[in-house]
């Protein structure tokens, strides 16, 4: 097991003070639950619905195994900022397919946020066994498609049960959507990179219509060493043509077109 890091310990110490405080001050609940249909005149409740958890011990109690078990080597793995974005944009989710899907019943609760974080573990280690109940060893691939259908299947049949199964169905719509945006996000340098290099005229483009094409280059407006590199390229282009060139440096004077 790994130890708690810093923003799993952060966010069970704030739903159990808040869990505790609202359970002395009921009226905590009139103000900070999420009224899907009354969205749009109590925003705040996207966030604070999560911090909330029904009266006794059961409700909390399994949302925060959950954190405890599955968060410290998300957020490892993520790190602390991104991995509290998808702690609150799985909450979101479970705020937004609430509004649309059962938007007359009122939502507590951070199993939202927390199936996001059960998501996320799964998307990155599908074969870790997990132990349901500490008996039932199930990987954590089967175990995030089993969420997903049992979140539909019970948002669908068991209406008005008050378990918010739709906003479960969110965070992990909400928490997948995250995970491969950051996904594609940290591969852009990779992707910008590639399309530089095809982009690159190849050795087999004529000799002038390459020249041409560089001697466009403004070296005027390029640091003294590029300009110097360039300059020292282009006599090569032009006593040994563009096959004189490594695909590298063909890549290098594409890259001086776009510094000006």
């Amino acid at each position: 097991m790994y130890p708690l890091t810093l923003w799993v310990k952060r966010l069970l110490i704030a739903n159990v003070a808040v869990h505790v405080v609202a359970t002395s001050i009921p009226l905590i609940y009139g103000y900070g639950a999420l009224v899907p249909s009354a969205i749009v005149s109590r925003p705040w409740t996207l966030l604070t619905y999560m911090f909330l958890h029904a009266p006794g011990l059961s409700h909390i109690f399994f949302n925060m195994i959950g954190l405890f078990f599955f968060g410290p080597r998300l957020e490892e793995r993520l790190g602390g900022p991104d991995f509290l974005k998808l702690y609150l944009w799985g909450g979101v989710g479970g705020a937004v397919f609430s509004f649309t899907f059962s938007p007359q019943y009122p939502v507590v609760g951070a199993s939202a946020a927390v199936y996001g974080v059960l998501l996320g573990f799964a998307m990155f280690w599908p074969r870790e066994r997990v132990y349901i109940w500490g008996i039932f060893p199930l990987e954590a691939w089967v175990l995030a498609i089993l969420l997903v259908v049992g979140s539909l299947w019970s948002g669908v049949t068991s209406v008005g049960t008050g378990v918010a199964h739709f906003a479960h169905l969110g965070g992990l719509a909400f928490g997948f959507s995250y995970l491969k945006k950051r996904e594609w996000r940290r591969g852009e340098p990779k992707r910008n990179f590639q399309s530089r290099i095809a982009a690159t005229p190849p050795a087999s483009l004529s000799d002038r219509t390459a020249l041409n094409r560089w001697e466009a280059i403004d070296t005027a407006l390029l640091h003294e060493l590029n300009r110097q590199e360039v300059e020292a390229l282009l006599r090569r282009v032009r006593a040994e043509g563009v096959r004189g060139l490594s695909q590298a440096e063909r890549a290098f004077l594409d890259r001086m077109l776009t510094q000006h």
